[in-house]
């Protein structure tokens, strides 16, 4: 971050959140999620882990608003996909 506004970035994994599928997948994007920090710390927006958690506890808690103005419908049940865009989105989120 370069001026005084600028915030931080989600974590880059590359086209990983795409092949999501089962707990293996989401297991890698972790690791992939692992890397960029120790490669990028400074560049996340929540690169603590309070900061990360809050974040998450509030990505989590507006899945449904976020499905939404995707034009997606919520699943019954959390599935893997969905957890793994999760994990990502809260690094980043605001």
């Amino acid at each position: 971050m370069t001026h005084q506004w600028d915030t931080g970035r989600s974590a880059e994994v590359g086209a990983l959140l795409d092949e999501v599928r089962d707990h293996r997948d989401v297991a890698q994007v972790v690791q992939a999620m692992r890397a960029d920090l120790h490669a990028h710390p400074a560049e996340w927006e929540n690169h603590t882990l309070e900061r990360y958690l809050d974040a998450l506890a509030a990505i989590i808690d507006s899945v449904d608003n976020q499905l939404r103005n995707r034009g997606e419908d919520q699943p019954p049940q959390l599935d893997w996909a969905l957890l793994a865009r999760l994990l990502v989105g809260a690094t980043g989120y605001e």
